[in-house]
């Protein structure tokens, strides 16, 4: 919504400037006074800015989002605005096209590059001179353009699409052009290091980006270790920028001005094209954009990577890009049932929605290889692949016979690479023209075989038994042979019923027997037996010397009976069903993870509940952070790192990796245990619903997050009170032991990926595999707003509120 002035002080305030758009007046007669005096001062007060002039004081807001700001040739506006083809929360602020339809008004720059905001955020120039993005209902800035008492006096919207913020001496101090987002518009530069990010559907930051690196190449990335598509300059001169100009000609320019590369659009020089931009999509593909005014459509002339199967991750995860007669499609490459799915459209890139690939570990009997003719597979995650220099079918029988491989792709191209593939995140693509022949390790499935046969999708695949290829089954037998297996296969029933009759004689003794002691002969000899056991309560008080040795509220040390160390954990809830409790312990028992704490057994009866975990040696983190002396050396902070690192690839095991999403819902310093290599191993984790008056707040992946952004700090500050927002930089200047270490960037990076997981909308934290990533140095994260302010619920029921009205 705009603010509005009478007309008498519009003209005594405004008149040195350009024309105000949008000012109500009330009646025609002062419209046609203002519009004259208007165009006599712009005449008067002539500079080289044509466009749209707003002063000191302009705002709209959210809430009515079809307020903004139009450019003088009508072409730009500037204002709220939904993302188009997105069913995402919130609104985006920039500038986009304003040409009629809302398909045809996309946008050419995003504040922020693309943040998305509530309806009741504001978007205005503040009295010292900066723009500023904030939420109206509490005081949350999500965005500044820090040029604070730089003389700013007005912001114009020029003709060409800029935001320029200019002085008194209409010098610009700031404008749109030096930020660019997704998209370059006739006239932009683009200088290293700066880049173009394809828009994210709901990530805060995109894996594909458009770059222009320091020797002078353009390239399109995916992250920052993978290109798919590069320029190729002859030329040994520095170049100094890249340019996109209004005949449709991407260009690299030297020092001197010369192009040095360049590549156009097919309707290169058209007269009738009025309109052009540049821009990297969401598929991460770049492509040159033109205005049909015929047809009222956008046009592609040109894009970079021309068969999109070739884009890194087109299809996303467990996905192969493929081709039909109408051009590239997605296709999952198995489902739960070992049949390829339907093929989604390519419009959905990144969305196929394909269930993961099964743990090749839980195989009921041997593992196959699915062969997979003119087909390239490659690991997303982490994209490193292994090659080796072996031939076809050495390359299958390779894999088949790793149990780290998942996949592995052989070129058949003449040169005997194999690549291997050690990550169960596998993409890919298929085409005719590719000579390679692709094996994807599955569960051995016979009756897959003959099902395969009629479904239109399978060309090309075979399904290949560990055995000899083509090894021939059975052979001819002469009748008195037949006889021969026939008597000794009767007398070898014979015999292994009475085998059958006298074990279960035998084991029906050992259940007897077995109900006094909670382990057998075998489990005893062996001190790592795991397998999850249900006890009495009387067993349990002999396993804890009837709880004893006490470790903290309701936790109980104790050994079994094969020498393993255990921790019993009451569940102090009388209401919990036997079902409910069963139902949490399968599914805790399921899982296996190196940063997790392994569940050994449980106890329910009517009065008990206790759940036994493996012992952890080494304590919480809050007693290794705050308890114990440290010397605050190179070394230490490798080792706060890594358990950082530990404790987040925990949470994303149990948020994506898991059957279920399984929400740990307490997540805390002292629900962090350290083994004697200080590996943190989570404890606690999944039993919310098993506590007596759990919160529902507790059940939220987001609040997981939002956890994590805490302790990520205490592990940074090594303080147990942190602040937030803008304080946490000031502590970390005050930290001298910091100056010694000497990933100073790590630091930060810590820093910066806790305060955006602590932000206090949930839509705005960002995902789970999101901060393994930054923690891990493979993916790079901005920093909030130096004038972002947090805030902290002060109870789970605020922040389930929240939840509630987001989702809603």
């Amino acid at each position: 919504m705009f603010d509005f002035l009478p007309v008498s002080e519009v003209l005594i305030k405004y008149l040195p400037g350009k024309n105000y758009r949008f000012i109500h007046f009330k009646n025609s007669f002062r419209v046609l006074v203002v519009i004259l005096l208007l165009g006599f001062v712009n005449l008067g007060f002539c500079d080289d800015f044509s466009g749209v002039s707003v002063p000191l004081g302009f705002k709209f807001s959210g809430v009515d989002s079809s307020s903004s700001l139009v450019s003088e040739n009508g072409v730009f506006a500037l204002g709220f605005f939904e993302k188009i083809g997105s069913d995402s929360d919130g609104l985006l602020v920039g500038i986009r096209y304003n040409l009629g339809t809302k398909a045809a008004n996309v946008p050419i720059w995003t504040v922020g590059g693309g943040l998305r905001v509530s309806l009741n955020s504001t978007f205005k120039l503040d009295l010292d001179g900066k723009l500023v993005l904030s939420n109206d209902l509490d005081g949350l800035v999500v965005w500044s353009s820090n040029t604070s008492n730089l003389g700013i006096e007005k912001a114009n919207l020029l003709n060409n699409g800029n935001l320029v913020l200019v002085d008194s001496k209409n010098r610009v101090v700031w404008e749109s052009y030096n930020s660019p987002t997704s998209t370059l518009v006739p006239g932009q530069s683009l200088h290293f290091p700066q880049n173009l990010r394809a828009p994210s559907a709901k990530s805060t930051v995109s894996y594909y980006s458009f770059v222009i690196r320091e020797s002078g190449e353009l390239a399109l990335v995916w992250e920052h270790n993978v290109t798919y598509w590069r320029s190729h300059s002859s030329s040994s001169a520095a170049v100094k920028e890249a340019r996109f100009d209004n005949d449709g000609v991407l260009g690299l320019y030297d020092d001197a001005n010369k192009m040095v590369w360049s590549t156009s659009s097919k309707d290169f020089r058209d007269p009738s094209v009025r309109l052009r931009h540049l821009r990297i999509d969401q598929d991460g593909n770049l492509r040159m954009y033109s205005w049909d005014s015929f047809v009222q459509t956008w046009r592609v002339g040109w894009q970079a990577v021309e068969n999109q199967c070739t884009v890194f991750g087109a299809c996303g995860l467990y996905s192969v890009c493929g081709f039909n007669s109408s051009g590239p499609v997605c296709d999952c490459l198995f489902s739960d049932s070992n049949e390829w799915a339907t093929g989604a459209p390519a419009t959905d890139f990144g969305n196929s929605g394909c269930k993961k690939m099964i743990d090749l570990s839980n195989c009921k009997m041997r593992t196959s290889m699915l062969v997979m003719k003119q087909t390239v597979l490659y690991g997303l995650y982490p994209p490193h692949d292994v090659d080796l220099m072996l031939g076809q079918e050495a390359c299958r029988a390779y894999c088949s016979n790793d149990t780290t491989c998942i996949a592995a792709t052989s070129k058949n191209d003449g040169s005997g690479l194999c690549t291997v593939k050690r990550t169960s995140f596998i993409s890919g693509y298929q085409t005719p023209s590719v000579p390679s022949t692709s094996y994807l390790k599955a569960c051995f499935v016979p009756q897959a075989v003959s099902a395969r046969g009629a479904n239109p999708h399978d060309a090309g695949l075979i399904y290949l038994s560990p055995g000899k290829p083509g090894a021939e089954r059975g052979s001819s037998r002469k009748f008195i042979g037949t006889i021969v297996i026939i008597i000794l296969g009767t007398l070898l029933i014979i015999l292994v019923l009475q085998m059958f009759a006298f074990w279960f004689l035998h084991k029906r003794r050992q259940m007897k027997a077995g109900k006094r002691i909670p382990f057998g002969k075998d489990e005893q000899m062996n001190p790592h037996y795991s397998a999850l056991i249900r006890l009495s309560f009387e067993e349990i008080q002999e396993l804890t010397s009837n709880f004893k040795n006490q470790l903290g509220p309701s936790v109980f040390k104790g050994q079994l009976s094969n020498r393993s160390l255990v921790i019993a954990k009451v569940i102090n809830n009388p209401v919990v069903s036997e079902k409910e409790f069963r139902v949490a312990v399968a599914s805790l028992g399921r899982t296996h993870h190196r940063n997790l704490v392994s569940l050994t057994g449980f106890c329910f009866e009517a009065k008990h509940k206790i759940i036994l975990f493996e012992y952890v040696p080494n304590g919480s983190l809050d007693n290794f952070l705050f308890n114990v002396d440290h010397d605050k050396s190179n070394t230490d902070w490798q080792h706060r790192l890594d358990i950082a690192i530990g404790i987040a690839r925990g949470i994303a095991y149990l948020h994506s990796e898991c059957q279920q999403c399984i929400v740990h819902g307490d997540l805390k310093l002292e629900n962090v245990l350290l083994d004697e290599k200080l590996v943190p191993k989570l404890t606690n984790f999944g039993l919310f619903k098993l506590k007596e008056g759990a919160a529902t707040s507790e059940s939220s992946p987001e609040r997981d997050i939002y956890m994590l952004g805490e302790i990520l700090l205490q592990i940074v500050l090594c303080k147990r009170n942190v602040a937030v927002g803008q304080q946490v930089f000031e502590q970390l200047n005050k930290e001298k032991e910091l100056y010694e270490i000497e990933d100073a960037r790590g630091v930060e990076r810590v820093v910066r990926i806790a305060l955006w997981c602590m932000q206090s909308q949930p839509f705005l934290r960002p995902s789970i595999g999101e901060v393994v990533k930054v923690l891990e140095g493979t993916l790079s994260v901005d920093s909030p707003s130096s004038a972002l302010i947090f805030r902290r619920q002060s109870t789970m029921e605020e922040e389930a509120v929240e939840k509630i009205e987001i989702e809603a």
